[in-house]
């Protein structure tokens, strides 16, 4: 039977981003485990500050889990023992997991193990695409990347995109890498198995968010420059003086890197009074807006996957969006698709959608047929596939 060894390190008290990957996908192999004839069994290492605390327990997302096992060494720690010749800590490591057929680093690095085959995840290359959107913490992954890839039997990617990019900038063979899509945080098997939702969400229930009581147009997502929140204030503006819509933006996320002149913009703009941030929402708060928006905009410059767009479609939202990186692959033909550093563009997609509503409801009946092709457990029988493929 294989062995299977996922690591779980960025999974956090709140998860997100990997952290939501990783739990969806434990979520989804769990169950799999006797059908496919497999073990999963789960590392996780503590963080340097927990660590020198002596704090080595795992998050409570994780304790569903039984064959969860602490590495006694913080990342940072971990990380530069492997680099010893021999890696004898690491071999220690493979034994304590009984030598796992497969050990799956999920976050942009693996271990140079001895006796498991070493799948490595990159999600996208925005560290190395496109540096200014970036922190200098992230721009330092590069080399980092580079040595694990060295390491790396297999690599898992998110879209075909994100393949391309790898296969270009970093020089990996195409055969060596392995795409599984993500799925959205409301598909159904999301919602009946996976922890990161775990309260029945019950969207007749829900506190309605704070959006007032006009028609919106809806951006989820962290506010930050790659994801072109300024040019969709842009567009807002033109299309509230040339329109005359009577629209609100709704703008749902947490301020991330550089976000000043995202403010900056809402503070300048003759409709700010029409402009809403909200920081925090629960999963089903989001849903709610999700469902009541009449149209969501999702200009980024550049995705690996682009999972609002997916969550849009999934819950009955047309979509706007970039024709960018792999933004047309997981739209399909369900998104009107522009030049996301086109304002005017942007403006009169986002106006058609809101005035013509035969076309408001085909976009919506076609993202459901889009959304309805990614599941969870899709995404965890492909990675069983990547797997197999090394033994």
């Amino acid at each position: 039977m294989m062995k299977v060894v996922v690591e779980a390190t960025p999974v956090l008290p709140k998860p997100s981003g990997v952290g939501l990957y990783i739990l969806n996908l434990l979520a989804a192999l769990q169950p799999l485990q006797e059908p496919e004839g497999f073990e999963l069994r789960i590392a996780y290492q503590p963080s340097l500050q927990n660590w020198l605390r002596g704090n080595l327990a795992v998050p409570k997302a994780l304790n569903r889990y039984d064959n969860t096992a602490i590495l006694p060494f913080p990342v940072r720690l971990l990380n530069v023992l492997a680099q010893l010749p021999g890696q004898p800590l690491i071999s220690r490591l493979e034994h304590r997991f009984g030598k796992p057929d497969i050990y799956h680093g999920t976050n942009y690095a693996v271990y140079p193990c001895q006796y498991s085959q070493r799948v490595m995840n990159i999600y996208d290359l925005s560290f190395i695409r496109y540096p200014d959107y970036v922190t200098a913490v992230v721009r330092s992954y590069t080399q980092r990347v580079k040595q694990c890839l060295i390491w790396a039997d297999l690599v898992l990617t998110i879209s075909e995109s994100s393949k391309q990019d790898i296969v270009k900038y970093l020089e990996v063979p195409p055969e060596r890498i392995w795409v599984t899509p993500l799925a959205s945080r409301y598909a159904f098997d999301a919602l009946s198995s996976s922890p990161v939702i775990p309260e029945q969400i019950n969207l007749e229930e829900v506190t309605k968010p704070a959006i007032g009581n006009r028609p919106f147009i809806l951006f989820v997502s962290t506010l930050e420059p790659r994801k072109n929140v300024v040019q969709l204030i842009q567009a807002f503006n033109l299309l509230k003086s040339r329109y005359r819509v009577d629209h609100q933006l709704v703008l749902v996320g947490q301020k991330g890197w550089q976000f000043e002149p995202i403010f900056e913009a809402i503070a300048a703009s003759p409709w700010q009074h029409h402009i809403r941030h909200l920081n925090y929402l629960s999963d089903a708060e989001v849903a709610y807006c999700y469902q009541n928006a009449d149209v969501f905009a999702y200009p980024s410059l550049y995705e690996g996957f682009g999972l609002p767009v997916l969550e849009a479609m999934t819950l009955g939202c047309p979509v706007v969006t970039a024709n960018t990186s792999s933004l047309p692959e997981v739209a399909g033909d369900a998104a009107l698709l522009v030049d996301p550093n086109n304002v005017e563009e942007l403006a009169e997609a986002l106006g058609r959608v809101i005035s013509d509503r035969a076309l408001r409801q085909a976009m919506i009946e076609r993202g459901y047929q889009q959304a309805a092709q990614f599941s969870w457990t899709r995404t965890a029988k492909s990675t069983l596939a990547a797997y197999r493929s090394l033994l």
